[in-house]
């Protein structure tokens, strides 16, 4: 209907109009071009040549872009993540004082009372579910009491890191025998009574008292998980941390009660026991520290160095290595006539790990637990050479715009990477595009954004990669995550909450959800001298190959648009 209205419009407008009574049937008319029409036409050429050429580039950056978010799904690879790392905490738990000496004492319990082996079967799967029932109720309300919102909070809160800090150096000096982590007797006492009812409520009672009495050995592991799992962010973190350890612990009650002449193969009770609480104490105190770090950096106070956390790691590791191997003891270890074959192999694991670590006291980049550790830009003594050579590009390209001083400056030596130069004011990288006519690479990243770390370790590092971001790109990074003010020219009215925003970080988490409606990072977005978006944006995509492309479409979409 369309065309043929089209094609009927020449035919009406031509019948409204008057005759011409005029004959033109001797004249012919010759079409002359001018320079300009020549020029015009070229431009159009070459205009409809660079669009094509756009166009091909972002289809090719969409095609990258939706490659590296299908590998990098990251909600149901962090619940993942979670699920296993529960899985594991459980089955830490099963093989420590508290829990282990029970499972032939409940097992036979089942076996013994039930009467029959069918019932006390059935009578351990409800204590097993039941287990798992109680821990996962913990983490749902876990995620009750804080909700999403204040869960996406805790990775970077200041109040929360410090608290998280001190409740793992408790948690590990509680492991190392100095005291026990009990919740009130009384409770468990009660708990027992009812255990005493029989039928379905008793058996639930029961499981209910063994959490309580283990609480001193399952307590710290479970602190751990939950503290890992709400600084994910993710709603149902907690509980998939909760069922994941919940079903490790309930699985070997459960197991054994199938087939209870498997218990004539555990080991038998010992010293052992405690020696798995001393290594889970000094791994409570090496993760504690990671929390510290994350204030250190988020509030500005530059003390809390790469090295002195990496000296604190080696001396850790060592205090652990020479427990291993006997020639530390505490007060509540046995006497290590001989070294066994697991403490041999975990003592060459522990001892590598140090030798490993050394080497970054002096710059080395440890890109295996680089995510873990203090940017580089921390360290205070630095062996290896600038990347790119030379440390003036800052001064280099301030005598090439007309912006002398850049906002912020100061806030971030301690992230920086060495041979790049980064600008953090949104404002004065579009300013810095139009004069050094490149486009702006934004990264949205943060201080405690343990996938930035990897990112700038594992791929900016790549030859190809850096000399793209230093020399095609002007570098805008915004921190969202700082918790420094803004300058009151700076500072904006939420279009969220309608309230005035004053931090940095808080400004540019904002302009990261409203423009690009995203929250993660890091996240990397190419943008032309006006701000126009040139190619899909990309997240974490440690492929390098691929990250290479996602740079080189961006370059080429802002390269055919200023043609």
């Amino acid at each position: 209907m369309l065309f043929v209205f089209m094609a009927l419009m020449p035919a009406a407008r031509a019948a409204q109009q008057p005759v011409d009574t005029v004959s033109t049937e001797d004249i012919q008319f010759t079409d002359i071009p001018t320079p300009a029409d020549s020029i015009a036409a070229a431009q159009a050429k070459m205009t409809d040549t660079a669009k094509k050429a756009t166009l091909d580039a972002m289809a090719q950056a969409q095609a990258i872009t939706d490659k590296a978010n299908a590998e990098n799904k990251t909600v149901p690879k962090t619940l993942w993540q979670i699920f296993i790392e529960g899985l594991l905490g459980g089955f830490t738990a099963v093989i420590l004082p508290c829990i282990y000496p029970l499972l032939p004492l409940t097992v036979s319990f089942f076996t013994k009372k039930s009467g029959s082996r069918s019932k006390g079967v059935v009578q351990s799967l409800i204590y097993g579910v039941s287990i798992i029932i109680i821990y996962v109720t913990l983490g749902l309300l876990i995620s009750i009491i804080f909700g999403s919102t204040a869960l996406n909070e805790i990775a970077t809160n200041g109040v929360f890191n410090i608290f998280f800090f001190l409740l793992l150096i408790v948690f590990g000096i509680s492991f190392l025998g100095a005291f026990e982590i009990t919740l009130p007797s009384s409770l468990a006492n009660k708990l027992d009574q009812n255990a005493d009812k029989g039928g379905l409520a008793g058996i639930f009672f029961m499981a209910s008292t063994l959490v309580v009495v283990s609480f001193s050995c399952t307590g710290p592991i479970i602190g751990t998980l939950l503290v890992d799992a709400a600084a994910k962010g993710d709603r149902l973190g907690p509980a998939m941390g909760m069922f994941g350890f919940s079903v490790a612990l309930a699985l070997p009650f459960t197991i054994f009660a199938l087939f209870p002449s498997a218990l004539k193969s555990l080991p038998k009770s010992g010293g052992w026991l405690n020696s798995v609480k001393v290594v889970l104490g000094f791994l409570e105190l090496a993760f504690a520290l990671k929390f510290l770090s994350n204030v250190d950096l988020a509030y500005h106070w530059d003390w809390f160095d790469r090295e002195i956390f990496l000296s604190i790691w080696i001396a850790i590791g060592l205090l652990l290595g020479l427990y291993l191997i006997g020639k530390i003891k505490f007060s509540h270890d046995s006497d290590v006539k001989y070294l066994s074959i697991p403490r041999v192999f975990l003592s060459i694991g522990v001892f590598a790990f140090v030798i490993y670590m050394i080497p970054g006291l002096w710059g080395a980049p440890l890109k295996s637990i680089s995510a873990f550790l203090p940017p580089e830009a921390t360290q205070d003594f630095n062996l290896l050479p600038v990347p790119g050579g030379g440390n003036t590009v800052s001064a280099a390209t301030e005598q090439q715009t007309s912006i002398k001083k850049k906002k912020y400056d100061g806030n971030y030596d301690r992230i920086k990477t060495r041979g790049l130069d980064a600008w953090y004011d949104y404002d004065q990288a579009l300013q810095v595009s139009k004069e050094l006519h490149k486009p702006v690479f934004i990264d949205f990243t943060g201080f405690n954004c343990v996938n930035c770390r990897e990112m700038e370790a594992n791929v900016w590092s790549d030859p190809e990669v850096f000399k793209r971001l230093k020399n095609d790109f002007v570098m805008l990074q915004l921190v969202v995550d700082d918790k420094a003010d803004l300058l009151p020219a700076d500072q904006v009215i939420s279009k969220y909450t309608g309230k005035k925003i004053t931090a940095i970080g808080k400004k540019w988490s904002e302009f990261e959800a409203y423009r690009f409606n995203s929250n993660s990072q890091p996240y990397y977005v190419i943008l032309d001298s006006e701000g126009n978006l040139l190619v899909p944006p990309s997240g974490s995509d440690e492929n390098i190959s691929s990250y290479i492309k996602f740079l080189d479409s961006g370059i080429d979409a802002y390269k055919n648009k200023n043609r």
